[in-house]
């Protein structure tokens, strides 16, 4: 998962965009002002920064230009705004920002833009010289591919096998087991990515929580990979 900086001067903003993409599984660091981002964008190299444009001392603007001339603008940038203007969006793209995202920012189009800048900025797999085909792992893809396509039903890492369903029992308890397996499933083939999960099973994430609760399932992305 990603490491994420939040800039913003408003500790509301701060705090709710830190829940969600904390829930997503992303390391999160929080700066309210110029001097802290500057301060953390020295002690690390974020993945991705959220950067709001209307800030008390440097706006986000200044920031970013600020970045790209001293060569640290070396991550995806997006800016956000509850003021912003075309003229504001276009300026800070052509300074560098990935997306320009307006407040009050919605959920889906958060998890959207942090989705696509992740992906952009991720290394492509490079191909060694002499073996056309394969990745620098050596491994080829297309059979792997093809061999998922024709297997879907098959649990993916993390969860070794569908778990068998004792049919001689009451049928409450019987489709209980099966919804657990089944959210169990997803939860290990998206990598436990929650919005992915509400988009493959068609429920709202709100409605995907009270339902993993109550089957008691543990929806933690962080255990799950550590294989707790």
């Amino acid at each position: 998962m990603a490491t994420i900086l939040v800039v913003d001067d408003e500790l509301g903003i701060r705090a709710l965009l830190s829940e969600i993409l904390s829930d997503e599984g992303h390391t999160i660091e929080i700066a309210e002002n110029a001097a802290q981002a500057r301060a953390v964008r020295e002690r690390l190299r974020p993945d991705l920064v959220l950067l709001d444009i209307w800030m008390p001392d440097v706006d986000g603007i200044t920031l970013l230009k600020e970045w790209g001339a001293i060569g640290m603008l070396t991550m995806p940038v997006i800016m956000m705004s509850g003021h912003g203007t075309i003229d504001t969006a276009v300026e800070a793209t052509k300074l560098g920002a990935i997306a320009f995202l307006e407040k009050p920012i919605t959920l889906q189009k958060l998890l959207r833009a942090v989705e696509q800048a992740l992906v952009k900025a991720a290394p492509r797999p490079v191909a060694i010289a002499g073996m056309a085909g394969f990745t620098r792992s050596g491994v080829n893809p297309q059979p792997v591919m093809h061999s998922l396509a024709q297997h879907s039903v098959q649990a993916p890492p993390g969860l070794a096998s569908i778990q068998p369903f004792d049919l001689d029992r009451p049928l409450r308890e019987s489709r209980d087991a099966f919804e657990k397996s089944y959210f169990e499933f997803h939860l290990a083939k998206e990598n436990g990515s929650m919005t992915r999960v509400a988009e493959k099973t068609g429920l709202e994430r709100t409605h995907l929580y009270r339902k993993l609760k109550q089957l008691g399932v543990d929806h933690s992305r962080n255990k799950r990979n550590n294989g707790n």
